[in-house]
């Protein structure tokens, strides 16, 4: 853990389990890809910062909460989420790639709350003694949500009421075929799992109440929010 003034460490858990079923989600194809794509991701990202800080509005958060950073990446939402728990709050930036997580430290001069980075996979985060956090962003998390494992293990992490956000790609209605265009080339690009365009946040639902889902870019990707409810995970 680190603040702003130090440089932050790296945690990492004793062993990353295997790769996912080939029929899901494939966390070994996954972990390949983002090693290659970590140099340049902060601008291939860059298009989609409006949707990133609209997502973080959408957990208002406040002082002194605990936010948990699903697939963190290079810490794009870092700084955003730092500023909005304050000093005394903490921010844990959850990442399978260690190349992007070393991105991700470089940024949090920046931060003004703690921040722990763990170096793990999100369907292993109870071997990681993360806290039980008030809030949880999943941001273009597609593989993530497509894995029922990891939305159980990280549902464990979210205390009831606590508010959860996932933003990411999903296919857009049949009228507008250039969006769809561009779900599937960007789906191919950054995920290893097509399954689940059509609703992606619909393995959440079982552990949130009050779901909602705002459709952007001509329905092309989702804004989902919703509270964590008592369903044990």
């Amino acid at each position: 853990m680190a603040n702003r003034r130090g440089t932050p460490p790296i945690t990492a858990n004793a062993a990353l389990p295997a790769a996912a079923d080939t029929h899901g989600p494939n966390a070994e194809q996954a972990l390949a890809q983002y090693r290659q794509r970590a140099a340049w991701y902060d601008l291939e990202l860059l298009p989609f910062e409006p949707i990133r800080h609209k997502a973080v509005e959408r957990l208002a958060l406040s002082a002194g909460q605990t936010v948990i950073d699903v697939g963190c990446g290079t810490g794009l939402s870092l700084p955003q989420l730092a500023a909005g728990v304050g000093s005394s709050g903490l921010v844990v930036g959850v990442e399978p790639s260690a190349e992007m997580l070393a991105h991700a430290s470089a940024k949090l001069s920046r931060a003004d709350a703690s921040v722990q980075l763990v170096l793990a996979r999100a369907d292993a985060v109870d071997d990681c003694a993360l806290p039980v956090a008030d809030a949880m962003l999943m941001h273009f998390t597609h593989d993530v949500l497509r894995d029922p494992v990891a939305v159980q293990a990280l549902m464990r992490h979210v205390r009831p009421g606590g508010r959860v956000v996932s933003a990411g790609l999903q296919w857009a209605p049949l009228w507008a075929p250039m969006a769809n265009l561009f779900v599937w080339s960007a789906a191919l690009y950054s995920t290893t799992c097509l399954e689940g365009l059509n609703a992606p946040w619909d393995s959440l639902r079982p552990y949130l109440d009050d779901l909602q889902v705002e459709p952007l870019w001509a329905g092309a990707i989702y804004i989902a929010t919703g509270r964590r409810n008592h369903r044990p995970a």
